[in-house]
């Protein structure tokens, strides 16, 4: 507990997975559930930076598309009509709990390049310091993976924690954490709570869960090596239920636990 106690900024990830029902729109409960959970954690004092996927499964529901779209150009599309919706949804959830939020969409170049990189840290800091939640999401609908993409939000919060200096990334999942097998093919399969090698246990790692999801477990290890290098540590656990955040904040062990490098 006193881990939290002394935490002051926290990134949150959360995946489409976590954000859609198996229909592929968005579970609109469950965005709230969010929305409330991180206002109250922002009202004991912690400032909160949300890294949120969501914005293609937002774009297939407002176009009215009925399929998940397979091309690049339809995707990005999707991408398009989907980012300004979701951030109308979170705007209205964030706003009945009394807070703002600001909207930051990123490409690979912002963290490569250098002087790109210093202006997303000032304006994460001026953010932050005006009161604001930052909710980053990656800039889908000009990104291609040849020219600026990261590959997904779970590399992205790992980006975002290292460029606010968090002092926690919590990827908010679904699933439970990381297990020694897959544990929708194995029933025996065992959470593994803690995790000081992340190189030991890369075996352990799969695709996307789910067809809504686009990362997987292996992406997730790749952003806790990024983070736990750096000194931030990371956890892993199951989204299903937002207020699961306040369990692991009180001191309870929830989830894997990456171990920040000394």
């Amino acid at each position: 507990m006193s881990f939290f106690e002394k935490c002051t900024r926290i990134v949150v990830k959360v995946g489409s997975s976590t954000l859609t029902h198996s229909s592929g729109r968005l579970n609109l409960r469950r965005i709230e559930s969010l929305a409330k959970t991180l206002s109250d954690l922002k009202n004991s004092g912690k400032e909160i930076v949300l890294v949120s996927s969501g914005a293609v499964s937002a774009g297939i529901a407002k176009a009215g598309l009925g399929h998940r779209p397979e091309s690049l150009e339809e995707k990005q599309a999707m991408a398009s009509i989907g980012q300004s919706e979701l951030m109308k949804i979170y705007d209205r959830f964030f706003s009945d709990y009394g807070h703002k939020i600001g909207q930051i969409l990123m490409t690979r170049d912002v963290v490569d390049n250098p002087i790109r990189r210093t202006a997303a840290e000032n304006t994460f800091n001026t953010l932050l310091r005006m009161g604001c939640i930052p909710i980053v999401n990656e800039n889908d609908a000009v990104s291609t993976d040849e020219l600026v993409k990261f590959g997904g939000n779970d590399i992205l919060s790992a980006h975002v924690a290292n460029l606010c200096h968090a002092d926690v990334l919590i990827n908010l999942s679904d699933i439970d954490g990381l297990f020694d097998s897959d544990p929708r093919k194995n029933p025996e399969a065992k959470l593994i709570e803690r995790v000081e090698n992340i190189d030991a246990i890369l075996s352990f790692a799969g695709g996307a869960g789910t067809d809504r999801g686009t990362g997987g477990m292996e992406a997730k290890l790749t952003a806790a090596k990024m983070v736990t290098a750096n000194g931030i540590p990371m956890f892993i656990m199951n989204g299903a239920d937002p207020e699961i955040l306040y369990r692991l904040l009180d001191g309870e062990h929830v989830g894997t636990y990456f171990v920040a490098a000394k």
